[in-house]
């Protein structure tokens, strides 16, 4: 085992950010609902309380029990996590005279291992409308900003554990020395060791893997995406052949993506079968227009082929599944909102249909976390490097009905464009990028011919995580050789617009 912060959810929309900090730290951490209960053990090192939209000074406010967290662990509060341990200890929170929204000025006063590195006045970056008016009693004022009296604050005595407040994010890219402070908390104050890595993580998972498996049979449905194949990989170090890895082609793949994907399952040496479904799912797309009866056609025609798959192999125990920890994280349960939790795209209804346990080697992990114990596992860059793939695949980016041909046609066009984007060095330089085939047809002229043929539209965009999305801004020049390449070289396409919606308020992808 290793050293463990946990976060304490009040709703905010950057307590994921503070996950993903603190594990760049090399520290584990995990994120629960303030209202669930959790143990402290050894290993719990430090809790953190995130921020919230709500107001400690509503009726029915999120709670938790500062105090008593205290006795145990040290505690640092963000933004509603600072403001509800003032109001539990006796200090004034009310409402600011101004939302304070955006960059801040930190001025740090006095001494504290929390600030230790952090220059005296420091960028942060404030999101709140309550401000803390009063510290308690035996608290200390650590930092103040033009607007607010109380920006930072400890509690330093005998009778707990060190308890650290921030009226600002210390997580987000705009506080620059944030990561600093996350850092101090961390190591000066929770005393954790640096030891979560990609190396330890494999080592760690593949023993747990070897204990709760046996020589339990696994199936898995592979998508040739990188959460799936790191999953699998792991599955192979712990059971080897005892991995009984399936790979749809449901038609609506990339092009010569079967038959490359495939080769690179060889080459990792796991026990894959390809199975070419293609005209299966063609038949169950016929006709149906709406993005969601599609989503669901092609995810029942999955589970059909997976399951007729699957029942060829006998004595299997459990499902694999590559969910990652964005997937099962809950939301903390804030402003009558219920708890939700995301379902997998590739295999829903699959472990009930199939009355099998399911096994998830990835669910602590964070995408580009996932990344890294790739590369430590030996899985191709060219692999790892992939733009994220929607589960349905082109069938999501044909817009209307999907059949045969416009499958055809999306992938010669979406090919030239992805081998452009690596041309030019741009492929790396996008979070995801792909052609949409829209379901109208324009006039034309080629040569003295008159055409009336299909559009298609070029998607790139730039992000982090995926939540939010700007459009890449591809340089003319290269926008213009693709749209030449693609009306050149696919006959059926005579019109290519790029798009240049940023999310939100549009998606990324189409459907």
């Amino acid at each position: 085992m290793t050293d463990k912060i946990i976060i304490l959810d009040f709703g905010s929309q950057y307590t994921q950010l503070i996950a993903r900090v603190i594990r760049e730290a090399n520290v584990y951490c995990e994120i629960i609902p303030f209202n669930k209960p959790f143990v402290f053990d050894e290993y719990l090192k430090g809790v953190i309380l995130s921020g919230s939209p709500c107001s400690v000074n509503e009726q029915n406010a999120p709670f938790v029990n500062v105090k008593e967290i205290a006795q145990k662990a040290p505690v640092l509060g963000v933004c509603y996590g600072a403001q509800l341990t003032a109001k539990i200890f006796g200090g004034l929170v009310a409402k600011s005279n101004k939302r304070e929204y955006g960059r801040a000025i930190l001025d740090i006063v006095g001494n504290s291992l929390l600030t230790t590195g952090v220059t005296k006045l420091s960028q942060v970056w404030m999101s709140h409308s309550d401000t803390i008016k009063e510290l308690p009693q035996e608290f200390q004022l650590l930092g103040t900003t033009e607007s607010i009296p109380v920006a930072a604050f400890e509690k330093n005595t005998p009778d707990s554990f060190p308890i650290f407040g921030l009226q600002f994010h210390p997580e987000v890219y705009h506080s620059t020395e944030g990561k600093i402070i996350i850092d101090n908390f961390l190591v000066k104050i929770c005393g954790c060791k640096k030891d979560w890595t990609a190396a330890h993580f494999i080592t760690e998972t593949v023993e747990d893997l070897k204990l709760k498996l046996g020589n339990s049979k696994v199936v898995m449905g592979l998508s040739g995406g990188v959460d799936s194949t790191v999953a699998a990989t792991l599955l192979h170090k712990a059971i080897g052949e005892n991995l009984y890895g399936i790979f749809v082609n449901n038609g609506l793949l990339r092009k010569n993506e079967f038959e490359e994907v495939l080769d690179i399952y060889k080459q990792l040496g796991l026990n894959v079968k390809g199975v070419d479904a293609s005209q299966l799912f063609y038949k169950n797309l016929n006709g149906k227009i709406d993005p969601e009866e599609k989503r669901k056609a092609i995810g029942s025609s999955f589970i059909e082929v997976f399951d007729d798959e699957a029942n060829k192999i006998t004595g299997i125990s459990y499902l694999g599944q590559g969910t990652i920890y964005p997937d099962v994280i809950e939301s903390a349960a804030v402003n009558g909102l219920a708890v939700t939790i995301k379902s997998h795209h590739n295999v829903g209804g699959l472990p009930e249909k199939m009355n099998l346990k399911i096994v998830e080697p990835l669910r602590s992990l964070f995408k580009d976390e996932v990344r890294k114990i790739g590369a430590e596992l030996g899985i191709p860059a060219n692999l790892l490097g992939r733009h994220p793939f929607p589960g349905p695949g082109l069938g999501i980016r044909i817009l209307g009905e999907v059949n045969e041909e416009k499958v055809r046609l999306l992938q010669e066009a979406d090919y030239i464009y992805t081998q452009l984007l690596h041309k030019h060095h741009l492929y790396n330089k996008v979070w995801q990028a792909g052609s949409i085939l829209l379901p109208v047809k324009s006039v034309g002229v080629m040569g003295d011919e008159r055409t009336y043929e299909f559009t298609i539209a070029l998607r790139a965009v730039t992000s982090v995580d995926g939540m939010t999305a700007d459009w890449a801004h591809l340089p003319y020049d290269f926008l213009g050789e693709v749209s030449n390449e693609i009306i050149n070289n696919v006959k059926g396409i005579n019109r290519v617009v790029y798009d240049i919606s940023s999310k939100p308020p549009a998606t990324i992808e189409w459907e």
